[in-house]
């Protein structure tokens, strides 16, 4: 039962991921930097610290006496991942929504599946997967079949888009994807997605956090048998901190380079929609994590609970893809090697939750 709640919870999260792009469509006359950093604003300052208040009692304290070690490398893994999810928004623009997070999130669930074992393997730690763990176990080898087979579906994703690149004239490719790039896409989606992977390596990082705040809720609940559903809230602050350092840094440098500060207060555009569908992105986005640590509590952390995540991601992206006809016009061969890419990905995911389940 706990697990098909924490697979439940990741759903949502992945619903919320794969739909947050949705809002920005709504937004007209701003430049991209300037209703990304707004979304941002919402995504990474504002929200995090409100969800963090409603559900993690003394979260500020927490923080406050959290070791510079823990908060540093946590900090700095947002930093990162922040690099990412500035490409992520190219990524969107260059590709679409359904190959674009196809490609991208691909990338991540592998990466973010891997390279945390990998470090355990050299910094064994109680109760976390290592390398080691993943090729000599029954159930870690299922679970890296699943992480190869996700690979092996990218890939194939990535050949839908080169078909996709040469059957349909350049204007047919924008009606859809306004600024459709097959090359620069998939360079910035690939990078996008390896460096995403590191929201992951920082949760794992404000591990000590989590524990103290799930630690505190069990004292105060002492019948309870569960984990604290909210414990991931705090780490989010201080992960999300660090990729709002990145973004506002660029986002402020696009501004000011494309001359494009005056968007904010633009009375030619329709300021209060483009404000307002701004912060539904940002806030639709950190629901994702809100949900994904609900969901983790059940299923931990780790390779099952990060790749089911981002499967889910794939999975809602493509349908929106679908709804607004980004392969419209494309033959019928691409729209099979586009759903058989899709398909190896969301299947890689079977392999990594039997993996999990015989753990």
């Amino acid at each position: 039962m706990q697990v098909l709640l924490g697979a439940f919870l990741h759903f949502i999260g992945g619903f919320a991921s794969g739909s947050f792009y949705v809002p920005f469509r709504k937004v007209k006359g701003w430049h991209w930097e300037s209703y990304w950093i707004i979304g941002g604003l919402f995504s990474w300052a504002i929200i995090p610290p409100l969800a963090a208040w409603i559900t993690v009692p003394d979260f500020a304290r927490i923080i406050d006496e959290t070791p510079v070690s823990t908060f540093t490398w946590t900090f700095f893994w947002g930093v990162l991942w922040g690099i990412g999810g500035l490409m992520y928004g190219l990524g969107m623009r260059y590709l679409g929504l359904s190959l674009g997070n196809s490609v991208l999130l691909g990338f991540t669930s592998a990466f973010g599946s891997l390279v945390p074992a990998i470090y355990y393997n050299f910094v064994p730690t109680d109760g976390k997967t290592t390398f080691n763990d993943l090729i000599t176990t029954p159930w870690g080898q299922v679970v890296f079949a699943g992480i190869i087979i996700c690979l092996i579906g990218i890939v194939i994703c990535g050949y839908a888009g080169v078909r996709k690149e040469r059957e349909l004239p350049q204007e047919k490719k924008q009606d859809s994807v306004k600024e459709f790039n097959l090359i620069k896409g998939l360079i910035v989606c690939t990078i996008s997605g390896i460096l995403s992977a590191c929201f992951n390596y920082g949760i794992e990082a404000g591990t000590p956090m989590a524990e103290v705040a799930n630690d505190a809720w069990k004292a105060s609940n002492p019948n309870e048998t569960v984990e604290f559903l909210y414990q991931n809230n705090v780490t989010y602050v201080v992960l999300l901190w660090g990729g709002l350092t990145t973004n506002l840094i660029w986002c402020s440098i696009l501004n000011a380079r494309n001359k494009t500060f005056g968007d904010y207060t633009n009375k030619k555009t329709p300021l209060a929609n483009n404000y307002f569908f701004s912060a539904l992105a940002g806030t639709i986005w950190f629901m994702q994590f809100f949900f994904y640590g609900m969901g983790e509590s059940k299923l931990g952390n780790g390779a099952s609970s990060w790749i089911l995540h981002m499967a889910f991601i794939i999975l809602v992206a493509n349908l929106w893809g679908i709804a607004m006809k980004e392969w419209k016009g494309v033959s019928s061969k691409t729209k099979l090697t586009i759903t058989i890419g899709i398909l190896a990905i969301l299947g890689s995911v079977v392999l990594v939750g039997y993996g999990n389940a015989l753990k």
